[in-house]
């Protein structure tokens, strides 16, 4: 009987490698170089999709009221909450035209020069090209890629539109393994770039005035013209895309349970003169008074900054809050007031050059020490215009998540720990590393 079994499963075991891999005939095409395993598309149309669970999607573009699309397989996912659905759904001709899998990559197009195609979304797949507006299929669509977007290569990997705001001219960027092209919308040519710090993006979109390359369940703000990535990047995409349940949009015990233990790294950590401390994670923040606990969106209480502060700190009842390369300024208070005139250039506000790491002020005084990679500058508050002073560097770590000063010292974050100095020279001079902490259980209190 055993030996029946064994020879059993050896046939089927035959059986199974003989087989033909439809994964890898269905779709040697998106980014043949450098994939995961697994990589894209094949969901069945009863696939249950959560985006909570982290995922790489095939492209991303908002429609034309600004609202982002996630392609996955043959599902989509509108906003940044709910549930997936079937593509076909909304596009029912990607089906009918090309028995729809997958989208290789899509965008909105932004044109002032070619007003047949402004505010319209194209989609590609394969070798075709799809234009939409309003949800309706163009004329004469789907068109070969080459013929809309001469010297545009099949099977691309991902596409964002570039506005002459941010480009020189109304410019896609198209993506295709380690190869990128900067199509010229007035003038048709194709510019072909080198971005060697950032890696193979599967899908890309320009959101709120930035630029995101989404690589795995991973992204990376990226300048359009250098490739550049600025700042703590990569960093999870269902931590700033996703606003999953498990992160809560409102204030209820679970939710903010969730909010206060989640082991996701912190962008941004100040205390203020009252001693509330405030944290800052993706579109989410958590206050912290004495004893009781609040969870919220950044968009709900700062909505000007809509999400991923860089730096906060706290001085004379206001948060200064660093977002890339400007300045917002709150009157502490409930809700928060956002002071006229705001945002500001940081370079304005501080004297300096964004983005930043952390800053932070020290009780009593007027200071605010701003950390940039391991290098910390001490700007003067009370002097007009403000000019930052190198003050040292950081020896100790390579770069910090977050950080704020309180009664114990300086509280330095780095993912999930954090150490604490008795001050800002001690920290700069220090060559014994303090003891380390956990974020959750000892700064908030969880039992894990």
């Amino acid at each position: 009987m055993k030996l029946v079994q064994t020879l059993t499963l050896c046939l089927a075991l035959l059986l199974s490698l003989a087989a033909p891999s439809h994964h890898q005939e269905g779709h040697a095409k998106k980014g043949e170089k450098d994939k995961p395993e697994g990589h894209k598309h094949e969901l069945h149309k009863g696939a249950k999709l959560d985006r909570c669970a982290g995922m790489e999607f095939d492209a991303v573009a908002v429609n034309e009221e600004g609202v982002p699309y996630f392609f996955k397989g043959d599902h989509l996912f509108k906003g940044f909450h709910g549930k997936a659905e079937l593509s076909n759904q909304t596009f029912p001709e990607l089906d009918d035209h090309h028995h729809l899998g997958h989208v290789d990559a899509a965008f909105r197009m932004h044109s002032e020069d070619s007003p047949d195609h402004h505010d319209h979304q194209f989609f590609f797949l394969d070798h075709k090209v799809f234009s939409y507006y309003k949800h309706k299929l163009e004329e004469g669509y789907p068109k070969d890629i080459s013929e809309v977007f001469p010297g545009i290569p099949d099977h691309l990997d991902a596409a964002v539109e570039c506005p002459k705001t941010d480009c020189p001219n109304d410019t896609v960027v198209f993506f295709k393994g380690d190869d990128i092209y900067h199509f010229d919308m007035k003038t048709k040519k194709v510019d072909e770039k080198e971005f060697k710090s950032m890696p193979n993006c599967t899908g890309a979109f320009r959101y709120m005035g930035h630029y995101y390359c989404f690589h795995g369940h991973q992204f990376s703000k990226f300048d359009p013209i250098t490739g550049e990535v600025h700042g703590k990047y990569p960093k999870e995409s269902r931590d700033y895309f996703m606003k999953c349940s498990h992160f809560g949009e409102k204030s209820t015990d679970d939710h903010i349970e969730r909010e206060q233990c989640s082991r996701v790294h912190l962008d941004a950590i100040t205390s203020d003169d009252d001693g509330s401390v405030y944290a800052f994670r993706g579109h989410h923040f958590l206050s912290i008074t004495g004893d009781k606990f609040h969870s919220d969106t950044i968009e709900s209480a700062f909505k000007e900054l809509h999400s991923e502060v860089d730096a906060v700190f706290s001085y004379e009842g206001h948060l200064y809050m660093i977002k890339d390369k400007q300045v917002f300024v709150y009157k502490v208070g409930e809700p928060h007031t956002h002071l006229d005139g705001y945002p500001k250039p940081l370079k304005e506000v501080l004297g300096i050059e964004g983005p930043v790491d952390a800053a932070f002020v020290c009780a009593d005084k007027h200071i605010a020490h701003v950390i940039k990679g391991q290098t910390i500058y001490d700007v003067d508050l009370k002097v007009t215009p403000r000019k930052p002073v190198k003050e040292g560097s950081i020896t100790q770590f390579k770069r910090i998540d977050a950080a704020m000063c309180g009664p114990k010292g300086v509280t330095v974050v780095i993912g999930n720990h954090y150490y604490i100095y008795d001050s800002l020279m001690i920290m700069m001079k220090s060559k014994i590393m303090p003891e380390q902490h956990k974020v959750s259980q000892e700064l908030f209190g969880c039992d894990h």
